[in-house]
Formats: structure tokens, sequence, C-alpha cells
């Protein structure tokens, strides 16, 4: 992020409709976001994630056309927010319950985990020569085990039926199973690019195997 310039900021991401702009204003106000849910776990008061969505959205664009000095200053003083009050919490209020911005309960331990994915994800998404093949192993490992789960869960409310399929990693022992039926296919590559299939952030063209149409994560 440092060593991007203002006309780099502004280019296009690898999100469609964002530009590299809309990613660094995201992860400033999702790390304000999680913060929130941290003081919800250490005072007890409800706080929301997002006050709403349209704020939400409203920030990130607002945020987006930014130069890259405000970009990054926004994002380091958001990150020290968020890393002061974690690093204060004790071990009791880790396991306090809170809820994200879909209304699912949580423990507040769940919050680091939630900030680390969206580091690791968006830096993909910058497009600044960052890719899922760089994921650290044990976040690989986690978050492609997370994203067949949510696929399964997404798989199920779609309106259009996907056929089951399973999952094979080259590099690890995972395995896992999309579907309730007996899978009609096999997709095999490394872990990694099996989870940035799964998440929406590759096309699959280094995974072997006949390849369903996902549906859209939500």
């Amino acid at each position: 992020m440092r060593k991007l310039g203002n006309d780099d900021v502004a280019e296009a991401s690898l999100l469609p409709g964002w530009s590299r702009g809309h990613v660094l204003a995201h992860l400033a106000r999702n790390a304000d976001s999680l913060l929130n849910l941290l003081l919800w776990a250490h005072t007890g008061v409800e706080i929301l994630q997002y006050a709403s969505m349209y704020l939400r959205d409203f920030d990130i664009d607002a945020g987006a056309p930014r130069p890259a000095a405000e970009q990054l200053v926004d994002n380091e003083a958001a990150t020290k927010r968020w890393l002061a009050l974690a690093n204060s919490l004790t071990e009791d209020t880790w396991h306090a319950e809170v809820r994200t911005r879909q209304g699912r309960p949580i423990p507040a331990s769940e919050v680091r985990w939630m900030r680390l994915q969206e580091v690791e994800i968006h830096h993909v998404d910058l497009n600044v020569g960052y890719t899922p093949t760089d994921w650290p192993a044990p976040f690989t490992a986690r978050i492609l085990q997370q994203a067949t789960v949510d696929m399964n869960r997404i798989t199920t409310a779609a309106t259009e039926p996907v056929p089951a399929f399973e999952l094979r990693a080259t590099d690890t022992d995972f395995t896992g199973l999309v579907g309730t039926a007996a899978p009609a296919t096999t997709v095999t590559g490394t872990a990694a690019a099996l989870a940035a299939w799964l998440l929406g952030r590759s096309n699959g063209a280094d995974l072997t195997g006949d390849l369903p149409a996902l549906p859209a994560w939500k």
C-alpha cells in the first residue's frame, strides 16, 4: 500500500465496480466496524457493526477518491484503534457474545478471524501482485474449510440448483463436499486455488474437474 500513488489508487481493483480506493476505504471502515463489536463485548452495551448498510456503502464511496497518502493515514489510524482495544480485552471479554452485520451471533474472539479475512482477501483484491498463493498456509487451510461450509449454505439457498461436487486439495490432505447428494464431479487443485475459486476470486482456470457455476456470495 505504501508504494501506491494517486493514479494507482484510482485504478480498478479485482472487485467489479470498485477501484483500489474503494477497497482501501472499505478496509479502514471495516476495522472501525469490528472495533464496534469489540466495544460491545467490552462494555456489554449493544453496538451494531454498521449503523446501516446505506451508511456502510456511503462511507466506502465517499472515501474511495481520496489520494494515496490520506488512504494510508486512515488505514493506519483505524488499524491502531482496533489493535489498541483488542490488546486490552480480557479473556472473559473475548467470550462475550456479539453479532455480525448479518445478525449471526459469535463470540468476540471470532472478530480477530473476521479482521484477518478482510486483510488477506482484500489484499488480493487490490491487484498489486499479492495473490492467493501468497496467503500463509494456516490462513489458507482455515479459509478453505470455512469457504466450503459457506458455499454449502449458499447453494442450499440458491434459486438455481447446483450439482453436488467434491473438493480435493493436491498439496494438503483437505477434502470437502458441497451439496448433500453424491458428488457429480471432483474439483482438484491447490488449497489456495480451491479457496480462491470458492470465494469468487478466481475463475478456476488452475483447477481440474468439471467446475459447476457457483452462486454469488451473499
